[in-house]
């Protein structure tokens, strides 16, 4: 797919509010363009953004309902009350499941925790948990990262006399439960300032609240939040970068001293996940909210994806340094068994779209399966829609119903979209761009076609185009050490303050190279300055660009410290040829496979090769192979060395390669995105070969007309 480069426009370097903002900070004015362009021109709040501040956090009691939720809540420790927290199975649950529970511990409460089997219960609250609760003599039932749409469910346990209070950050619905309370920003009435709490990050504003009562003056409340950002906060950072939430205004200030607790005081569970996940290596490194992202979060959530997601709120909750390192290394056995159970799912979920999907006809994705496992679809409905730029849902049946996920693009709400099916859901509930839902076999036909023209209504053809937004246009001598190091300063990186990403245009590349079987590195110049950068989830084989081209690419830029030596590192997310550099007519490519599949042509399109044609493409190969350590060449290369020579046009080098490797003179292997990237290996060959009698040449000259 062609990926849009988005450079931003409102601030360059030479802006009065990036000069001046980098000369009140002492920063590079790239930082300084970089926090305008995040809305920070001023330097005071500049200086907030990066060194939050336990004051910033906003005042709990703005959030509906918050004063009956710390009453009901101290008054079931004050009387010992039977408790339950009710969580959800991924991180942000587990995460606010281990907090409150931990916390009531603290405070003396008995309490018990339940989180549903995600294959057999399937998303959100259900009436067969609860009548379990009612045997046990639960008497208030506490939800976390769930139950703001669980209308029916609380007024369930309400008639079996279980008080609900309700904690949640997911959308609201028209009607809330009639809970004794429900704790969530986003309420319709709701004043708090941020809407964008995690579900673990709405626990934390409760036990603010709690803490803010229990104190005798202001001081002391904020002491006591400092003592729960002191015992928790690494946990709430946790939930908060896995659920994807934007890492700006009080998720900024939670994440980043979530951050610092994980490296300065690592919780036993964490550097027991941390040690399975690198093999057991004592010393894995810093903790970044991009190690939470790519390895804790993970771990975490194939134990409620493919498992019991309670495994891995044992892992938060025990004592024992042999029960957690033993949960540890089960947790990184069940993600693998995730990776493989979602290289099936995506195999088969390909193939479906190859056979049943009309993109001329299908907005939207819907695919569904008897025997796709219903905790995995969620990822791979994210691969498909960042493939193919547009929605898609995922459904696994188990007899009649159908649990569904899906995951959305920029302009399409996937709780609207699905509100406006609704009629032909049993359930569904989620964020914008991701969504769960609960669908009868026997309605699926109806909900794919409503769901499309929704879609097909709503989603314009920009919103499919897989963009980028790049920060700044920078020069090689802006690669350095200090501006990769003082780029820190803007962490932790997420949602609403990504990772800088940089371009830099006109670059010379002069090589790349393999670096290991999955990614490269490319070697460039420009300005007089060689300059390395690694691609990472893509192999050599993948890039068709060579030796001389002038490139454009997207980067970003951090620290690489190795054996000691510290130097900046670039990261490629994307690379292209720049501007006038030669290409392939795609009219061309399709000339070739016409006459391969056995097109006429005539005389004058100078298809068939002379010996005069296929000399000094031969010599190329004999001339450079065993002469570089990257034996891969390209049509596109080839083409433009044997320019000068006003025969050896497109269609016929790629007819001269095929009579090459027919004849066993040069063995050729194509790969790449277009398939013009070749391998090859010149065969010694004794006597000499006559190349007409090659099988593509006699074919060929059958096409031609007379």
């Amino acid at each position: 797919m062609n990926t849009k480069w988005n450079l931003k426009s409102d601030y360059t370097l030479s802006s009065d509010a990036v000069r001046s903002l980098a000369e009140a900070l002492k920063i590079s004015p790239v930082t300084a363009l970089l926090l305008c362009q995040r809305g920070y021109t001023d330097a005071e709040a500049a200086k907030r953004f990066m060194s939050p501040v336990v004051g910033e956090f906003h005042s709990p009691f703005l959030i509906p309902d918050m004063e009956k939720a710390v009453k009901r809540l101290e008054d079931a420790i004050q009387s010992g009350e039977k408790t339950v927290i009710y969580g959800d199975y991924d991180v942000d649950g587990v995460t606010s499941v281990s907090v409150l529970w931990l916390y009531l511990k603290n405070r003396g409460l008995s309490v018990d925790y339940y989180i549903p089997d995600r294959s057999g219960e399937g998303y959100g609250m259900n009436n067969a948990a609860i009548d379990k609760f009612h045997e046990n003599g639960v008497k208030l039932m506490v939800t976390v990262d769930t139950g703001v749409t669980a209308i029916d469910e609380v007024a369930y346990a309400a008639s079996l006399g279980i008080d609900t209070l309700v904690t949640d950050h997911h959308e609201c619905q028209q009607s809330l439960p009639d809970a004794v309370a429900v704790v969530n920003p986003r309420r319709s009435d709701s004043d708090y300032p941020f809407k964008e709490l995690a579900g673990v990050g709405v626990v934390f504003k409760l036990l603010s609240a709690c803490e803010t009562r229990r104190a005798a003056n202001e001081e002391e409340a904020r002491a006591n939040i400092e003592k729960l950002c002191d015992s928790y906060i690494d946990l709430v950072a946790m939930g908060t970068v896995a659920d994807v939430m934007p890492l700006v205004d009080e998720n900024r200030l939670l994440v980043s001293r979530g951050l610092a607790l994980m490296n300065s005081r690592p919780r036993m569970g964490l550097s027991a996940l941390l040690g399975a996940a690198s093999g057991g290596e004592k010393k894995p490194g810093a903790v970044t909210a991009t190690t939470v992202s790519f390895v804790v979060a993970p771990r975490i959530n194939a134990a409620g994806r493919i498992d019991s997601a309670e495994r891995a709120v044992g892992l938060f909750l025990s004592s024992s340094p042999a029960e957690t390192e033993a949960i540890a290394y089960e947790l990184c056995d069940i993600n693998r068994a995730r990776q493989a159970e979602e290289n099936r799912i995506i195999e088969e979920a390909e193939a479906k779209i190859a056979a049943e999907c009309d993109f001329d006809r299908d907005s939207i994705i819907v695919l569904a399966d008897d025997h796709w496992h219903h905790g995995v679809i969620g990822i791979v409905a994210s691969r498909i829609t960042e493939k193919y730029g547009l929605p898609s849902i995922l459904i696994s049946f188990d007899g009649d119903i159908g649990k569904g996920s899906g995951r959305s693009v920029k302009g399409i709400n996937l709780v609207e979209a699905l509100t406006d099916s609704k009629e032909y859901l049993v359930k569904f509930g989620g964020h914008e761009l991701a969504a769960g839902l609960s669908v009868e076999r026997s309605r699926i036909d109806a909900f794919r076609e409503n769901i499309n023209r929704y879609v097909k209504e709503h989603l314009t053809d920009a919103d499919c185009l897989a963009a980028i937004d790049v920060d700044c246009e920078i020069n090689a001598t802006d690669v350095t050490l200090s501006l990769a190091e003082e780029l820190s300063l803007l962490e932790p990186y997420g949602i609403a303050n990504p990772s800088p990403l940089f371009m830099m245009r006109g670059v010379t590349l002069r090589g790349v190279m393999p670096l290991g079987e999955k990614h490269a590195r490319f070697l460039l110049e420009k300005d007089g300055v060689s300059l390395s950068a690694l691609r990472f989830g893509k192999s050599r084989r993948d890039f068709e660009l060579y030796g001389g081209d002038l490139v454009d690419l997207v980067f970003q830029m951090n620290v690489n410290e190795f054996r000691g030596v510290r130097s900046a590192q670039m990261i490629v997310k994307d690379i292209r040829l720049g501007e006038g550099q030669y290409t392939v007519n795609p009219e061309d490519r399709r000339r070739y496979e016409a006459l391969m599949n056995g097109a006429p042509f005539d005389k004058d399109e100078d298809i068939l090769p002379t010996r005069d044609d296929i000399a000094p493409v031969y010599l190329w190969f004999k001339r450079h192979f065993g002469n570089t350590k990257d034996e891969i060449t390209g049509v596109r290369e080839l083409l433009s060395q044997f320019r000068s020579y006003a025969r050896i046009h497109y269609v016929k080098l790629r007819v001269i390669l095929k009579i090459l490797d027919e004849c066993g003179i040069v063995a050729i292997e194509y790969f790449g995105e277009t398939g013009e990237n070749i391998r090859y290996t010149v065969n010694y060959v004794k006597n000499k070969v006559d190349t007409e009698k090659a099988p593509t040449y006699s074919k060929l000259k059958q096409q031609m007309k007379k």
